[in-house]
């Protein structure tokens, strides 16, 4: 018992660190939430459809169905559910069998021919739970994958949704530059008519030729733009790009804005899938410190060993051999062995500011999207009073030409400046509906809570529940 106990002394540190979630500065509320917000707020998991849009509800079921990157992370879930059964293969015993016939030519030419088989079984057992340990940190890599796949849903329906609405847009812009455009040729003419009775330079016409040229080539760029966000649509749904057409559409007439449930800020942490999985990892990072630090206690194998050998099939078995041998390992010499526990403690302390810069960059999100969806509110009651005092200007004008008080050229040109505060309406719109998105996304979607702990489940359940839930 003495010799054990010197051994085990030797040994060093063989605590295995419980895992306790790194300290973060307190904060209790979001510094720019437009309103109250409590614990009891909660987020659909079908969030977007609070946009009220059944074609947009239909993209993102074809894109949780077909997406590819999705469907590498579901993969990697099987695979982290896989490895728990293959760590916990390595406390079962190993089984070697074999047989074969030896042929030996004597020194008279006689060709001797030898029958045999053997068997060994070897077993190293798992005493101090070393095994154990490293299954546990598969576990934890498991959930941290299943984490993983929940922020990769997360992001492909934020891309979706945001992605539809910038093409709405773009089909709402080309229809008003298009408007424009066919205004500004109706100044031309004007410009050219005039020109032609002397009563305005040529430069003028110059001008508002070059005027069209620029709309033409805005108009231009739409149309390129809202092909390649179409392009980035289709791999998005699963279908190759360039295979993809999307029915053109009007954003303000097909989505509206929803509130979105903020919930409080420690919520955030076992709700957000990235941070979530940056928990687990260091639940993980723990147990593989635990299993280095037990690799320090001596090993116990167990080996027997069968066989036999005979000149004829009939006598293999007849004389039959046993032997059974334990043994032990004493690791706690080994100097690779606290190489290893030095490198997981290591690893330990990157995983732990990992989650602390996960937990930093969320809260930023958070709160940048509140700042986006905040101030681009107060933009549209500014861009709504400028379009509607353009609009009164724009009648004003009309009605004075029908008296003869003002030209054709003047109600075009108010007209021009109406369609310029129209796209920017227009624009302020999507910017809205994309900051709602990336604040739901921020906020970690409709997820429920989870809280790491170190207790692992089962790896039966585990790899049962392998398949991601919708």
């Amino acid at each position: 018992m003495s010799v054990c106990g010197a051994l085990l002394c030797g040994c060093g540190d063989l605590s295995t660190p419980a895992y306790r979630r790194p300290d973060m500065p307190a904060k209790e509320s979001w510094a720019h939430a437009h309103r109250a917000v409590s614990a009891a707020e909660t987020v659909d998991p079908h969030w977007w459809k609070a946009f009220d849009d059944p074609y947009l509800n239909g993209l993102i079921d074809q894109a949780i169905a077909a997406n590819v990157d999705i469907q590498i992370l579901a993969a990697r879930i099987g695979v982290a559910g896989a490895q728990i059964g293959e760590v916990q293969a390595g406390a079962l015993p190993t089984v070697d069998a074999g047989a074969g016939i030896d042929y030996e030519k004597s020194t008279h030419q006689t060709l001797t021919k030898t029958y045999n088989a053997a068997t060994q079984v070897n077993w190293d057992i798992d005493i101090w739970g070393k095994v154990e340990k490293s299954v546990q940190a598969q576990k934890a890599e498991f959930h941290a994958s299943e984490a993983d796949w929940r922020a990769g849903y997360l992001e492909l329906v934020a891309n979706v949704a945001s992605t539809y609405f910038q093409i709405l847009q773009y089909d709402d812009q080309i229809a008003e530059e298009q408007q424009t455009l066919d205004k500004n040729r109706q100044i031309l003419t004007i410009y050219q008519q005039m020109a032609a009775n002397g009563v305005a330079p040529k430069t003028e016409v110059l001008r508002q030729s070059a005027e069209i040229n620029g709309i033409a080539n805005e108009l231009l760029e739409l149309h390129r733009s809202r092909d390649t966000a179409e392009n980035a649509l289709a791999t998005l749904v699963g279908v190759p790009a360039g295979e993809f057409r999307m029915p053109a559409g009007h954003l303000r007439q097909r989505v509206k804005f929803p509130d979105v449930p903020m919930g409080l800020p420690a919520q955030l942490l076992a709700r957000r899938p990235d941070v979530v999985a940056a928990q687990y990892r260091i639940l993980e990072s723990y147990d593989e410190v635990g299993s280095a630090r037990l690799a320090q206690l001596p090993t116990i194998s167990l080996t027997g060993r069968g066989g036999s050998a005979a000149y004829s099939l009939s006598d293999l078995f007849k004389a039959f051999t046993f032997s059974f041998m334990p043994s032990i390992d004493l690791p706690m010499f080994d100097p690779g062995v606290h190489a290893h526990i030095k490198t997981t403690e290591a690893q330990s302390k990157v995983a732990e500011q990992q989650y602390r810069q996960t937990v930093f960059t969320a809260f930023e999100e958070v709160e940048n999207a509140l700042v986006n969806l905040d101030a681009h509110k107060k933009q549209r009651m500014e861009l709504m009073q400028q379009n509607e005092r353009l609009r009164t200007v724009a009648a004003q004008v009309e009605a004075q030409l029908k008296e003869g008080l003002v030209s054709q050229l003047e109600v075009l040109e108010s007209e021009r400046s109406l369609a310029s505060a129209e796209l920017s309406l227009l624009a302020n719109h999507e910017q809205i509906l994309s900051d709602t998105v990336t604040l739901y996304k921020a906020i970690g979607g409709g997820w429920t809570a989870v809280e790491v702990a170190n207790v692992a489940s089962d790896a039966t359940a585990a790899a049962a529940n392998a398949a991601p839930v919708k």
